[in-house]
């Protein structure tokens, strides 16, 4: 069975950076686009990155500059490092598959996801 799970999330102080770690096991994400979405309290995921296979990528406006999405397809894992944290940075990320056909700019069109990591910046 196809799993995604995140690791690398934890408190750090604004400024700072973090690297998260997207763990694929079951099935191979090669081909996909992988992509990374957060949540932040009484809001709606939103989109953060992708990636397609070829190592094209895309970001949200609000973390361009700061945030880059990597994938290393032969360890099936995919990053996100964000450097320059702030405090609206503060949410739950998700990495998520997309078949490459789709844009992959909403979560609908996500096949699967992994459970989520914390990712909390303090002022």
């Amino acid at each position: 069975q196809a799993q995604l799970v995140e690791s690398g999330g934890g408190l750090v102080q604004a400024g700072g950076s973090l690297k998260l770690s997207c763990a694929a096991s079951g099935r191979t994400f090669s081909s996909y686009v992988m992509g990374w979405f957060r949540q932040a309290p009484g809001k709606e995921r939103e989109f953060v990155a992708r990636i397609r296979n070829i190592g094209s990528t895309t970001y949200a406006d609000s973390v361009k500059g700061r945030f880059t999405i990597s994938r290393d397809n032969a360890e099936n894992t995919l990053y996100l490092q964000m450097n320059y944290l702030k405090p609206e940075d503060t949410a739950v990320y998700y990495c998520g598959a997309c078949r490459p056909n789709y844009v992959c700019g909403a979560q609908p069109e996500y096949d699967y996801w992994g459970p989520g990591t914390q990712v909390t910046v303090s002022a």
